[in-house]
Parts: C-alpha cells; structure tokens; sequence
C-alpha cells in the first residue's frame, strides 16, 4: 500500500515588514471611538470585507482607527486586518472596562502595563490554573501575560499629568477621575460579581476587566507589533456593573479617548 505524507505548511511572516509612520487606533464599540473620529481630518475611509477603516490626521499625527466589535475572536480579526493592510507602526486601543482595583472608582482611567486573559487555561478542582497560548505558526508558547510597550506606557502616565478630564459626580460629590497603571485582564464574559473581582485581583493583580484586550495584545505580539491598552472604568464589575455602565460608560469612553488622542499627540 502505497503511504503518502502530505504536509502544508502555511508559513506568515510573525514580523510586519516596512510599518507604516501611522498609529492605529481600535475601539470596541461606537461610543469609544466617537470622540476620535470627530477630531480628525481628512478622513478617508477604507472598507475591507465589511470592516470601516479610517485614515486621517488626529493630533497632528496619521492615524488609522477601526471599530473590533466586542469580544476577543472580533478583535483579533480586526487587529489582524489592521496590521496587514495599513502596518501601522504601534496599535493603541482606547475603550471603557469594569474595575477591579477596589480604589479605582468609575471614570478613573487604568493605562495597561500588562494585558492577559482570565478565560484561557484550564478549570481543576483547585480553581482555574492559567496556561500560555501558543503561536500558531510555529507552535511556541506565548507569555501568559503581554506587557504593553514600556516607552507608550511611560508616554501615557507623562502626557495624562496635563490633561483634564471629565469628572465623574458620585453621592458624595464630583471627582476628577486619577490615572494609574496595572494589569488588565480580558475574558469573553462581561463581569458583574464581586466574588469574581475578588477572584481576578487575587489570582491575577488586576486592576480592571475587558473583553479585548488580550487578544490585540497577542496579535500584536505575534506580529512584534507594539501596543498599548488604555481603559477607563464605567462600573466595577459588581453586582451593580450593569446600571453603573449605562450611566456612566460615555464618559467613561470620553477620558479614555482624551488620553489616546494626547498620547497620538505625542509621539514621535
């Protein structure tokens, strides 16, 4: 009998040739790229497939903003696309999330110095035990947690020192949202329980949760891509995460955007 191998062997470069002097720009959802594409100019609109790119100027700067969808498979695709056709030189994501951190309240901005899933491993009877992903072309483990590039970081918490944002109304007052770093985790699940913030502070140190970032995270480190992660808070992922969202994610998607645009701003 006669034995045939047959091996296919897809092979995509995990490095974008010549990036682009362009920043990209993802969001998940209409009202956290609403602020964005309202400043910039000369906008020009690219369609592929059926996603909307849009390349301009914001801040001085070419910029190329896309809207994922919500969910890590939507974002990745997107992310994906992004890098394929416009290689931008950095990705940038601006969006709203739910707090971890018990300090941070709504509106507080958390700028991402690492980025993980909380939903990828595997469920014993000891908890969940987080495993790596591993890069499809080559089989190798990625890290369990991405860090955002460290120079975007620094830039981000330098520029967010100057700006004003717009400040959140509480029962005990107005606030200035603060601005801090920490880890971000992303999961396929929007969260409203206090037992599972609890859960991903402990077992993860997060700061605040989403359900995109990791995933442009790995993208971007498979295609050695740097990236950064800033969200701020519309509700902390408890029991009253729903009605804290509706009432304040525009603002919530506002301070984060007025971040992005100053970092945009001030990069080389």
């Amino acid at each position: 009998m006669k034995k045939n191998l047959l091996l296919v062997l897809f092979f995509i470069s995990t490095s974008i040739l010549h990036a682009q002097d362009i920043t990209g720009i993802l969001g998940a959802f209409p009202p956290e790229l609403v602020l964005l594409e309202s400043k910039m100019e000369h906008k020009k609109d690219t369609l592929i497939g059926q996603m909307r790119f849009i390349k301009g100027i914001l801040n001085g700067k070419s910029v190329v903003l896309a809207q994922t969808g919500i969910g890590k498979v939507n974002a990745a695709i997107a992310t994906t696309l992004m890098l394929e056709h416009f290689r931008p030189r950095e990705i940038v994501f601006s969006g709203i999330a739910g707090g971890i951190d018990p300090a941070l309240f709504p509106g507080d901005i958390v700028i991402g110095t690492q980025v993980t899933y909380h939903d990828y491993g595997a469920i014993e009877d000891g908890g969940m035990q987080y495993t790596p992903t591993r890069n499809p072309f080559n089989m190798e483990a990625n890290p369990v947690v991405f860090s955002c590039d460290s120079m975007l970081v620094q830039k981000a918490v330098a520029v967010s020192r100057n700006l004003v944002f717009t400040k959140i109304k509480r029962e005990n007052g107005s606030f200035s949202p603060s601005v801090k770093k920490g880890v971000i985790v992303t999961g396929d699940v929007f969260v409203s329980s206090a037992t599972a913030t609890q859960r991903l502070r402990k077992d993860l140190n997060a700061a605040a949760t989403e359900m995109e970032g990791a995933a442009i995270a790995q993208t971007c480190f498979q295609q050695h891509t740097p990236f950064l992660i800033i969200r701020s808070l519309s509700d902390n992922a408890n029991d009253k995460a729903r009605n804290d969202m509706q009432a304040f994610y525009k603002i919530a998607a506002e301070n984060a955007a007025t971040l992005v645009m100053a970092v945009v701003g001030n990069l080389k």
